[in-house]
């Protein structure tokens, strides 16, 4: 407001009027940790990185040997990513690092665009615990996790079981020889992370020729994830996607052990012969049924973190009526738009989300507290995992009464 008006005349003022919009934040940047090709570039620094050439430029040098974090850049670019950080823990043995000293995981925790996070290659028990810690700590990323290199037909079972006992990973994987007997080689029960097998073949990207390479999937899986979200909306399960660049599988599975595998949250890259290799399995690794699958969990992961940043502006504002309209009022129009897009389903806005910022929900009490609260409740769409068809036999046409005329 201006603050006098002493000169007979109009004034006009420019005020603030309408709502502030909410803006769905991205999903599709990921962040790679491990070893680089070139061990000393760049050490325990979370380096954005636009494209294979700019990476080959910063971790590589001149015949140095490739690596899974090299592997699965490429394939993470190949899929249809875009952006991704990538930390280089030099020869250090772990990548969950040192928190004090900010190196391994604890690096990636200053970047705050980070949607989807990988280790390529580490793939024992305190790796997974690291990167799961890290995802739950940060609030708004996934995990995607590889499997054990090596695994046979005797070591399928052991897929469904979950890892107890750390037993080394490292650059190349951790084989079936060094685990113990029947030991599992399933991660630990999470819903802020995805399990992918087998291990897929891809050409070297470092090398010149054609050589044929084992490359850990998360990687590749991370572009897809990309390039889903860019083609359908985060809302879409990543699955029956096509896996650019995968030649081949290290392992070839059945229809009939992908079942337990898929209720053990096991997700499949499978060999079709009329469409390729394509990632099979849509699920986490959560036990509560309602964060089961991928999309579900990345919806809310992408929500939540939209929704605090689009409301920053309330804090300290004063906790009235006012407000808690406001931030109804933003909220609402947000899910608005998500349900327009097909994230929610419902044939109506309120079949497919709730919001309540009131005196119900802020009572004095709440407000004497400092705090104010909002209640939004979502319907998110899930995947068709399992298509039905009934199907039985028929002698065919149909019977035709006709009533006489007469007697």
């Amino acid at each position: 407001m201006a603050l006098s008006y002493s000169t007979p005349g109009v004034y006009v003022e420019e005020v603030a009027t309408g709502g502030r919009p909410i803006s769905a934040l991205g999903t599709s940047t990921a962040a790679f940790i491990g070893a680089a090709p070139l061990s000393n570039a760049r050490v325990n620094e979370a380096i954005p990185v636009n494209n294979w050439s700019q990476f080959v430029r910063t971790f590589t040098g001149e015949n140095t040997p490739s690596t899974d974090l090299a592997r699965a850049v490429h394939g993470f670019f190949d899929n249809g990513g875009t952006r991704c950080y990538v930390v280089n823990i030099g020869n250090a043995k772990s990548i969950v690092g040192d928190a004090r000293k900010r190196t391994g995981l604890s690096v990636l925790e200053t970047v705050d665009d980070v949607a989807i996070v990988a280790a390529p290659g580490y793939t024992d028990i305190a790796s997974y615990d690291g990167i799961i810690t890290h995802c739950k700590t940060m609030g708004d990323r996934i995990a995607i996790l590889d499997p054990p290199q090596e695994v046979g037909v005797e070591d399928i079972d052991n897929l469904t079981k979950v890892a107890q006992v750390s037993g080394g990973g490292g650059e190349e994987g951790e084989t079936s020889a060094k685990r113990k007997k029947d030991q599992g080689y399933r991660p630990p029960s999470n819903d802020r992370a995805a399990f992918y097998f087998p291990w897929i073949k891809i050409r070297e990207p470092l090398a010149s020729g054609n050589v044929i390479v084992n490359a850990a999937p998360s990687g590749h899986v991370a572009g897809v994830y990309a390039r889903s979200d860019f083609t359908y909306g985060v809302h879409k399960a990543p699955a029956n996607e096509l896996i650019n660049g995968a030649l081949g599988l290290n392992y070839q599975i059945t229809r009939q052990e992908q079942a337990p595998l898929n209720e053990a949250g096991v997700n499949c890259i499978r060999y079709f012969p009329d469409s390729g290799i394509r990632i099979w399995g849509a699920r986490t690794l959560a036990s509560d049924a309602q964060w089961r699958y991928v999309n579900v969990r990345r919806l809310f992961l992408m929500v939540m973190k939209s929704i605090e940043r689009g409301t920053n502006w309330t804090v300290f504002e004063p906790n009235d009526e006012r407000i808690w309209k406001a931030i109804e009022r933003d909220i609402r129009a947000f899910l608005m738009l998500l349900w327009r897009d097909g994230a929610l389903k419902g044939t109506t806005p309120e079949q497919a989300f709730y919001v309540k910022c009131d005196a119900e929900t802020n009572p004095p009490e709440v407000i004497n507290a400092g705090r104010l609260v909002t209640e939004i409740d979502m319907a998110p769409v899930k995947p068709a995992e399992f298509i039905i068809f009934r199907i039985g036999q028929w002698d065919g046409g149909a019977e035709v009464e006709t009533e006489g005329e007469g007697e």
